[in-house]
């Protein structure tokens, strides 16, 4: 009787350091995802006072060739001050804007190709202008990256923006040639 309640202890006082030893494996470790970023389309910084936020920043190749710049720009001042986006450039070369509008505190501006920016559900209920933008192509390659830079009237944001397909337009996709249609 003796000897099982010592087994008893001993399998209980194991299976203890055994849960310990085990759960201070990953206690303060270096993870080999820690410093991951997350799988979004774009790219987001903001600027250095923090009054504006630009997220969602894509370079945008359409299936002709034309090019947008797609953006998402944010004011986040606590000052509840408006601001200004003066001018964007891509690789040095300036990017058209439709317009250059000002952006009210806790407002946006969703900027994008003229045909993606048709095709949003737009809402009057909320605080968001919508702007349309160009840039000459040269030669961006989907998958790759170039420098993004943001004038606002409180300072500027530069990143490097990812470079893709636009798979927003009307009839691409799994598209069948009709020669193979029948295999």
């Amino acid at each position: 009787m003796i000897l099982k309640t010592a087994r008893r202890g001993a399998l209980m006082t194991v299976a203890g350091a055994a849960v310990l030893t085990l759960t201070a494996c990953g206690a303060g470790q270096i993870s080999q995802t820690a410093d991951q970023v997350a799988a979004v389309d774009g790219s987001g910084a903001d600027t250095a006072n923090k009054e504006v936020a630009v997220r969602d920043v894509t370079i945008i190749v359409n299936e002709d060739q034309t090019v947008a710049l797609k953006f998402t720009a944010v004011n986040q001042d606590d000052a509840h001050k408006p601001h200004k986006l003066n001018s964007v450039k891509v690789a040095g070369k300036e990017v058209t804007l439709s317009e250059k509008p000002e952006i009210a505190r806790n407002c946006s501006v969703v900027a994008d190709s003229a045909m993606n920016i048709e095709a949003l559900k737009k809402s009057d209920n909320v605080c968001i202008s919508y702007i349309t933008t160009t840039l000459q192509n040269d030669g961006f390659a989907a998958g790759g990256r170039k420098p993004v830079t943001f004038s606002f009237d409180s300072g500027e944001i530069k990143l490097d923006a990812t470079i893709a397909a636009n798979h927003n337009e009307v009839n691409t996709g799994n598209r069948v040639d009709p020669a193979h249609a029948g295999h």
